[in-house]
């Protein structure tokens, strides 16, 4: 659910779980500030400079460059193809953003440079979370956010229950940890925030809930891809995790899913916003 890194610098064991084909970036072009940002929102006002890591497509960072103002949102991401569509998304809505590949690890900007850093659904696929927060922080300014969001798979809940669909859990979280991520990372960004020397912590959490037939039509067809045809999908049947066969129904699941007017999905979030000290201190030292 975010952006993998792919330079120099990254961790030689990360792999972006999801890759980018059409079903990932459709799935990413549904977000907004207001459903995958709320928490952040009061913080933001015109002037400030917004900084959004692993923008992929970039529809929450048009939405938070509507808010500060033309000009002052950038948005980087480890893959240049999510690059090229968020590029494509401000050109065709005339925004004044740029977008760029980038390391979340060596972030090619000066210190103190944005007033707020923002990364959504980026944390859970980096082998050191901790490293990259260190790097956000770097580049905010002082009395600055920054604020992240991640998604919690252990914590996900659904109805009608499926054992197929319990396998499709199982089987994501093992791949997402064999490519070095940690896919329940919502519970641990408290922990990841004070680690990277950050005091001044607020924790929440949100949910994302697919219940409505609409809703529940979209997530199970980007789930159902992903399941069956995707770099996940080739993942696990070529290092024997899963077959095709079972993958095929773990498909059919999603869609038996969202046919049933029963039918009910939540992801769980932990987020974080981080206050930059005024001045930084010995254990904000990179």
């Amino acid at each position: 659910m975010g952006a993998c890194f792919d330079h120099a610098g990254r961790m030689a064991s990360e792999t972006y779980t999801h890759g980018h084909p059409a079903s990932v970036l459709r799935s990413h072009r549904w977000r907004t500030a207001e459903n995958s940002a709320a928490y952040l929102l009061p913080r933001l006002r015109p002037g400030l400079d917004v900084l959004d890591v692993g923008c992929g497509p970039g529809t929450i960072t048009l939405d938070l460059a509507r808010i500060v103002g033309a000009g002052h949102a950038v948005g980087v991401d480890g893959a240049a193809a999510a690059v090229e569509a968020a590029k494509e998304s401000a050109a065709a809505a005339g925004a004044d953003i740029s977008f760029a590949v980038d390391d979340a690890y060596g972030l090619s900007f000066d210190d103190d440079r944005f007033d707020v850093v923002h990364a959504h659904q980026v944390l859970q696929h980096l082998a050191d979370p901790v490293a990259a927060l260190r790097e956000m922080g770097r580049v905010c300014r002082p009395g600055g956010t920054v604020a992240v969001r991640d998604a919690d798979y252990a914590a996900m809940s659904w109805w009608p229950l499926d054992p197929r669909l319990d396998r499709w859990l199982e089987l994501y979280r093992v791949a997402a940890r064999a490519n070095g991520g940690e896919p329940d990372a919502g519970r641990r960004l408290i922990a990841w925030a004070r680690s990277a020397g950050f005091v001044d912590v607020i924790p929440s959490a949100s949910v994302w809930c697919f219940a409505q037939r609409e809703d529940r039509a979209w997530w199970s067809e980007t789930w159902a891809e992903r399941s069956t045809d995707s770099p996940l999908s080739r993942q696990l049947v070529d290092s024997d995790l899963a077959t095709q066969a079972e993958l095929d129904e773990i498909g059919k699941a999603w869609h038996e899913w969202a046919e049933d007017p029963d039918g009910w999905f939540a992801v769980v979030h932990g987020e974080v916003l981080a206050t930059m000290p005024d001045h930084r201190t010995g254990d904000r030292s990179h």
